[in-house]
C-alpha cells in the first residue's frame, strides 16, 4: 500500500468521523466527488495546486472561488489542512477512501453498472435489488453505457466485476475452445 493511500485513509477517516457527528456523511461524500471529478476533468487545476511556488492561501482561494457555496466549511477546512501540508495531490484518494469507509460503516456498496444501452429505471432497480441481496448491502448504483458489451451487463462493486455481458460470454467461450 502506497504512502499516499495510507495518508488519504487517515484524512478520510477523520473527515468521516466529523461528518458522521454532524450527520452530513452523504453531503460530504457528494462534495468530495465534485472536487475529485473537477480535478480529473481539468488537469490545469491539479497542476496549479501542485505548484510549490504558489502560496497555499492562493490555492485555497482558487478552490473557494471555483466551488463557492457547493462545498461545506467541513470540506473546505479539510482541503485547507491538506494544502497547508502539501497533500493536495491525494484529494481524489481521500474521496475514494471516504467512500469505502462510509460504505463499511453504513452498510452500503457503490456499484457501476455497465450496459450496452441505457437501462430503464425499473431495470436498474432490479439490478440494484439483486446485487443488494447478493452482497447484503444497500447498493448505490451509477450507470455507464458501453456498446462494446454487445448485450447484457457488467457490474463492478469495489474490486469485483460481475460479468453477465454477451461479449464476456463470447470471450469465455473462445477460451474454452482454445487448446
Amino acid at each position: 500500500m502506497s504512502r499516499d493511500t495510507v495518508v488519504a485513509k487517515r484524512y478520510a477517516k477523520a473527515l468521516f468521523e466529523l461528518a458522521s457527528a454532524e450527520g452530513v456523511v452523504s453531503e460530504v461524500e457528494a462534495q468530495l466527488k465534485l472536487i475529485a471529478d473537477a480535478l480529473k476533468q481539468d488537469e490545469q487545476i491539479g497542476k496549479f495546486l501542485s505548484l510549490p511556488s504558489v502560496d497555499p492561501a492562493a490555492k485555497l482561494a482558487v478552490l473557494k472561488s471555483a466551488f463557492g457555496d457547493r462545498i461545506s466549511v467541513l470540506v473546505l477546512n479539510t482541503l485547507q489542512l491538506m494544502i497547508s501540508r502539501g497533500r493536495q495531490s491525494i484529494i481524489a484518494n481521500v474521496h475514494e477512501a471516504f467512500v469505502k469507509i462510509a460504505g463499511e460503516v453504513l452498510g452500503q456498496a457503490h456499484a457501476t453498472v455497465y450496459a450496452a444501452r441505457e437501462l430503464s429505471e425499473a431495470e436498474l432497480a432490479g439490478v440494484v435489488a439483486e446485487f443488494g441481496s447478493i452482497t447484503g448491502k444497500k447498493i448505490i448504483a451509477e450507470q455507464s453505457v458501453d456498446p462494446s458489451l454487445l448485450g447484457g451487463i457488467q457490474v463492478r462493486i469495489g474490486d469485483r466485476l460481475y460479468d453477465g455481458s454477451l461479449s464476456g460470454k463470447l470471450d469465455r467461450l473462445q477460451k474454452t475452445f482454445k487448446f
